[in-house]
């Protein structure tokens, strides 16, 4: 009967919307990266830069305005060096990005270690008076941080740069055949390296949200995944901004699900129940994988692809 009381339900979707929110934002610039043309499997490194540098950056100067910043601008650091050995060198997108998110990693917990245990105020929540009190649907809809909204908003400004401008239109053009869109004179690695540290950009700023609000402490090794599910969300959602959102709630409601039945005390393994959004991603690569005349035909056909120009 507890899952009838409407307080309890709506901790619930609360919790689904906080867990859902670092995966939208990693996976939104992931989209526009791969929509290029590049893979970068280095999100997670990125994501883990992003939370300890935004944690650094609150907890020394006080604003999460700042460390905010820090968490953005230490992602974009991150992709900077991955597009100058991937675009520059052409060195190959898998191999880099996996060397990333292990350099990631790594320094992550050396620049960390002297603010862990240490805690900060959490980024602030909207309070409108009457909305925010409204029953049920007020602190839903009108009590989340700015971090939530952001995250809606930033796939419906992806989605109307992709679909409805000039520029989103030769991105897709240079992700499906960089050789002829080369040929009509379109920048092809300039733009693919805005789009990687665009990329960057929202994967630190998923970061900055994990240490900012939704455990305002740092531990090494904080994004715990999170950002290999967001690369799947890419794939899942066919490298379409719409259905990114609903991937993203439902890998964020899985996740919490796990939570609420191991606090229901429900006799099951709870390494199994820890395992499960990780299972559920493998589950749901494989069923793409099956069915790729539906899912596969939307992939970018130049992904992971090395491009260099004539000379």
């Amino acid at each position: 009967m507890q899952w009838l009381d409407l307080t309890y339900l709506q901790a619930i979707i609360l919790s689904v919307i906080v867990a859902s929110t670092p995966l939208l934002l990693a996976a939104s610039g992931e989209l526009v990266v791969e929509r290029a043309g590049v893979l970068n499997l280095g999100v997670e490194g990125m994501m883990i830069m992003g939370a300890v540098c935004a944690f650094a950056g609150a907890e020394l100067t006080g604003s999460t305005l700042v460390g905010t910043a820090a968490g953005i601008l230490a992602g974009v650091a991150m992709a900077a060096i991955f597009a100058l050995l991937t675009l520059g060198l052409a060195v190959n997108q898998v191999a880099t990005g996996l060397a990333l998110t292990i350099f990631g990693l790594g320094l992550s917990g050396l620049i960390g270690a002297g603010f862990v245990g240490q805690r900060i105020t959490p980024a602030p929540q909207l309070d409108l008076p009457v909305l925010t009190d409204l029953p049920f649907i007020g602190k839903i809809l009108f009590g989340q941080d700015a971090f939530v909204y952001g995250s809606i908003v930033l796939v419906i400004g992806i989605w109307w740069f992709l679909y409805r401008t000039r520029p989103g239109l030769v991105l897709r053009a240079i992700g499906d055949n960089h050789g002829s869109a080369h040929a009509l004179g379109y920048p092809v690695l300039s733009l693919r390296t805005g789009a990687v540290l665009f990329g960057g950009a929202c994967a630190g700023l998923a970061g900055a949200y994990l240490s900012l609000a939704y455990t305002p402490f740092f531990i090494a090794g904080m994004t715990a995944g999170r950002g290999w599910i967001a690369l799947a969300l890419v794939v899942f959602a066919s490298w379409r901004p719409a259905r990114l959102v609903i991937g993203a709630y439902l890998f964020g409601g899985v996740t919490i699900l796990q939570l609420h039945a191991q606090g229901a005390g429900l006799d099951i393994p709870p390494q199994l129940m820890t395992a499960l959004p990780y299972l559920a991603t493998i589950v749901v690569l494989v069923a793409i994988s099956r069915t790729r005349g539906v899912a596969g035909s939307a992939a970018p056909a130049s992904l992971g692809l090395a491009f260099v120009p004539d000379r």
